[in-house]
């Protein structure tokens, strides 16, 4: 377990310094651009919490029209100033803004909740305000925000009927889904929240005792932690939300390391209310990060455009383009679905045949790269996390590859892992990944996922079905597709007891297979 408190403390020092430098521009920045239709309030949030916030009204807003309003909670240890340039854009084409730094964190009271009831309540404390002391209109209520702002967005419109369009950018719908996913603990995400949070807020003790309880791997309170993480979660009211029937906006990122993208892709598929999903390059929060500075950003224009439409009642097509859309790693162009069982309808399988043992406890050279850092250069320069696969420790890693493939193969959606493994041991951990494969032999990420296993008999086969965070990429033609399993990786927190061997087979009567999502030419 030491090593794992050694890399939490250095991602969460990463994590701290990332965000305060980010915090402290999106916090003068805006400030600087900023109108004298802004002014800085109070709000009284719930139970007598102060909030800090600010309200931007549209030009000549003398009381005698009413105008649609949008709330803007800010993002996981960002200051209030973080939405200014949004809001002052949006104001100017006919909206009341009122942004909120969130309770526990910069200048607002209380202490940090991770969206827990309090949050909700607070979100409708600040609309009373809102329709108490501006010209806003009661009928027209929307709510959004990146990050942090966006659950609190969700799990507000299911607690309060008044909302009537969402913007969830960034957010999650399964907060366990997203930093447990596969019975594993995403220790860099964990920290990255952790971290910040214990520099820009002030921390619950109920809150700390969940981080601790989560790094210490204590499974005696692993109920309590997904209880925990239910009742902040939109998932759990989803039928809550449907009834509602507020409009949902949801767009991420294909590597965001904080919330990946299948937790997002699950919830869409059960919402019944107006609804559009995007997907697009990046990790946590960067695809929105231009639009912040006032600068041309594909988010923050459908953000308004969804507004404009059901909000104002615009006629702006949103409502009639595909409703999911998706902007691939590898090229420019966005595609769009009737809906994301669509998208990995068509699959492809590699058979992962034979039997393969691998011993734990050693990294094998492949991994996930670094939170918040590798996405984004897969961003910016279309280089993911990358590993030379003939040089992979066979020792430590199994690997199996497709033939190469004579035309390229446009990978979209969720690929599955099913294979059968045999322990040594009665937990263990492993992690599988899959790469595109260049004729030298050098493998780029195209997703990964964990699995984490506890209470099996040793040398007792089970089933394990894994699904890889969903994504959409491009592998080139004279290139292969290769599935590679290990059983560290700094992202996650193992579960391998030291000498512990996994072996993987392919029984006759259950072979063992990845199925690739792929989209046809």
């Amino acid at each position: 377990m030491g090593h794992h408190r050694r890399a939490l403390r250095t991602t969460a020092v990463g994590a701290v310094s990332a965000s305060l430098i980010a915090g402290g521009v999106l916090g003068l920045a805006p400030a600087a651009q900023a109108t004298s239709a802004v002014r800085f309030v109070d709000i009284t949030g719930d139970g007598g919490t102060v909030l800090k916030a600010n309200v931007t009204l549209p030009a000549g807003a003398d009381g005698t029209r009413r105008y649609p309003l949008i709330v803007l909670p800010t993002s996981w240890g960002f200051p209030q100033a973080e939405y200014l340039v949004q809001a002052q854009k949006l104001a100017d084409s006919g909206y009341i803004m009122v942004g909120y730094n969130v309770r526990g964190f910069w200048q607002s009271g209380g202490q940090v909740e991770v969206a827990g009831p309090e949050d909700t309540a607070d979100a409708s404390r600040v609309i009373d305000w809102a329709l108490a002391n501006t010209p806003a209109d009661a009928s027209h209520i929307g709510m959004g925000g990146v990050s942090y702002g966006a659950g609190i967005s969700l799990l507000a419109a299911a607690h309060d009927k008044r909302i009537k369009a969402v913007a969830s950018l960034s957010g999650w719908a399964d907060l366990i889904g997203s930093i447990y996913s596969g019975r594993t603990q995403h220790v860099e995400a964990a920290a990255l929240l952790d971290g910040v949070s214990v520099v820009t807020g002030r921390q619950d003790p109920e809150v700390r005792q969940v981080f601790d309880d989560f790094y210490a791997s204590n499974l005696a309170k692993e109920q309590d932690l997904i209880d925990w993480g239910k009742k902040r979660s939109a998932a759990t009211y989803v039928d809550q939300l449907n009834k509602n029937g507020a409009a949902v906006l949801m767009a991420n990122a294909w590597g965001d390391t904080v919330f990946p993208a299948n937790q997002y892709a699950d919830f869409y598929e059960k919402l019944t209310v107006p609804k559009r999903l995007e997907f697009r390059p990046g990790d946590h929060a960067t695809a929105e990060l231009t639009g912040l500075f006032g600068l041309p950003n594909d988010v923050w224009t459908d953000t308004e455009r969804w507004f404009d439409h059901y909000l104002k009642g615009t006629d702006n097509g949103i409502d009639r383009e595909a409703p999911v859309q998706l902007k691939p790693r590898s090229t420019g162009g966005y595609e769009g679905y009737p809906d994301w069982k669509s998208v990995g309808a068509d699959r492809q399988k590699i058979a992962l045949g034979g039997t393969t043992t691998i011993h734990t406890n050693v990294d094998s050279g492949a991994d996930g790269g670094i939170v918040f850092l590798s996405s984004i250069l897969d961003q910016v320069a279309q280089v993911p996390p990358m590993a030379a696969i003939p040089l992979l420790p066979r020792r430590w890693a199994a690997v199996w590859q497709s033939e190469k493939y004579a035309t390229a193969r446009r990978v979209r959606g969720t690929a599955k892992l099913h294979t059968t493994l045999t322990p040594t041991k009665e937990s263990g951990t492993l992690v599988a990944y899959l790469y595109d494969v260049g004729p030298l032999g050098l493998g780029k990420l195209v997703s990964n996922a964990p699995y984490t296993f506890h209470d099996r008999t040793p040398g007792e086969p089970f089933g394990v079905d894994l699904e890889l965070f969903s994504t959409a990429y491009d592998v080139p033609a004279g290139h292969r597709l290769a599935l590679v399993v290990d059983t560290v990786d700094p992202l996650y927190i193992e579960h391998n007891p030291s000498g512990a061997q996994l072996t993987f087979s392919s029984p006759a009567d259950d072979p063992s297979y990845v199925s690739i999502p792929v989209r046809e030419q």
